[in-house]
């Protein structure tokens, strides 16, 4: 119930900063505005996410699913400044409101990385009883995009072994304190 209630207000009060980035996106790199990715959340279950679209429209034509990098050279301008950010998750708000995701949870992964991880990293599905979240515990200690995964992995198990509401609320206020930018501490995924 918070997290529709917290999400439904956020739509609301965002809506002149979507529309602005809506238009900005339309008008800099055409269609489409949005972007959708299968995502993983609890259980297992599938999802589609929603974003703002950072990337050129064929962007992963030739690669396939890779990580997106600091200063991925497939980013829009206005892509790249969205991305800094953290402008581009705002649609998840959306996704919040469906039941999709919650607030705060461990960020959802594409299923491609899901099939790999859960090979190489002990206990990766535990980080699947529960909601995947818009913001997590792993983001706002650093751990987000292309970052160490078995770090990411402990701070989202540290989440689902000791949640409360209590531990949302403190995640939501570093969140909003920090913001959910781009900045992530400086390593490669393992």
């Amino acid at each position: 119930m918070l997290d529709a209630t917290i999400s439904l207000a956020g739509l609301i009060a965002c809506a002149p900063l979507l529309v602005i980035i809506a238009a900005a996106i339309w008008i800099k790199s055409g269609r489409p505005i949005f972007y959708s990715q299968t995502r993983v959340s609890m259980d297992g279950r599938r999802f589609s996410i929603r974003k703002f679209r950072t990337m050129h429209i064929d962007a992963e034509t030739l690669l396939g699913a890779v990580w997106s990098v600091p200063n991925d050279p497939r980013c829009t301008k206005i892509g790249s400044i969205l991305r800094r950010l953290g402008l581009d998750e705002l649609p998840q708000l959306w996704n919040i409101l469906r039941g999709d995701m919650s607030l705060v949870g461990p960020r959802p992964e594409r299923p491609e990385f899901v099939r790999e991880f859960r090979q190489e990293h002990r206990n990766y599905d535990l980080r699947h009883t529960v909601r995947a979240g818009l913001t997590g515990y792993a983001q706002v200690h650093g751990w987000r995009g292309y970052t160490s995964v078995e770090e990411r992995l402990r701070h989202d198990l540290y989440y689902v072994r000791n949640w409360s509401l209590a531990l949302d609320l403190k995640v939501l206020f570093e969140t909003l304190i920090r913001g959910w930018s781009e900045r992530t501490r400086i390593g490669v995924p393992k």
